[in-house]
């Protein structure tokens, strides 16, 4: 049997948890992962790509693995990608293969309840994020809350982190997985608290190119087999436990429409 090639040539990155401080840790990840790839036949490239922007790959006709956003999936992904699993983080305590938001605030100007943020200005990552945008407008709107100033857009969690910290802004949605490495390496999120948390939706998921749609499930074993093998404190550091067979219907209520505009009137001012 040969491994199996794809046009354009093997990529693959895990861009989404792949913070610096433990940058050595994801790639044991993808060392592991590699590994189970190769013996399973599949051609993969050595190292992960960390080029700046991390979604021009998730349609590269030669993708291996990555990981993208549960709503860029579900809005843009679904249908031109293969999705192969969920991976769980029992840290954040939400059921394996989903995560939540967690609302966080300084904790000496944090607010009692959502009706609060009225005046209160929102930083956010970027506008196509399930855990730093949709899920927050999705709970305001639930209450007929919203958040008046014009939001703070970032870039990156990290970073909204920093701007409320810095009070450049008063609250952020944070996905809980980076809250958790939040916690452990970012200064800035020892004056933070949570106030809030959003509802489950499933986890980021993993993709390949849909030229390896028959081969997800081999794929999938891999990336079992790698997470199963790592050494604990590996395992620890990347906040991995396993990983969940999702599926697109799985991930689809997150396509249903939403007007931002009535939560945060200020967007785009």
């Amino acid at each position: 049997m040969t491994a199996h090639s794809i046009q354009g040539g093997a990529a693959a990155s895990l861009p989404m948890y792949d913070w610096p401080e433990i940058r050595h840790a994801t790639d044991a990840v993808w060392a592991g992962i590699r590994t189970q790839l190769s013996q399973r036949c599949i051609a993969v490239p050595a190292s992960l790509d960390r080029s700046a922007d991390p979604e021009p790959l998730w349609l590269h006709p030669g993708l291996i693995l990555s990981q993208t956003c549960g709503y860029p999936y579900a809005t843009r992904l679904a249908g031109k990608v293969t999705l192969v699993g969920t991976p769980a983080h029992a840290a954040t305590g939400a059921s394996p293969g989903h995560y939540f938001s967690v609302l966080i605030a300084r904790k000496s100007n944090a607010p009692d309840r959502l009706a609060d943020l009225a005046g209160r200005r929102f930083a956010y990552n970027m506008v196509h994020s399930q855990s730093g945008f949709a899920a927050p407008v999705r709970l305001l709107a639930a209450g007929g809350y919203a958040s008046m100033p014009p939001p703070l857009e970032t870039g990156a969690h990290r970073a909204s982190i920093r701007a409320v910290a810095g009070g450049e802004a008063d609250w952020a949605a944070i996905d809980a997985v980076t809250w958790e490495l939040a916690k452990r390496h970012e200064p800035a999120a020892a004056g933070l608290t949570i106030f809030a948390v959003t509802p489950e939706t499933p986890g980021l998921p993993l993709i390949a190119a849909p030229g390896l749609a028959d081969r997800a499930p081999m794929i999938a074993d891999a990336v079992e087999a790698a997470i199963e093998g790592l050494d604990a404190e590996i395992r620890d550091q990347v906040l991995l436990t396993g990983l969940v067979r999702l599926t697109p219907r799985d991930y689809a209520p997150l396509a249903a429409p939403f007007d931002p505009r009535p939560c945060l009137p200020g967007l785009g001012a």
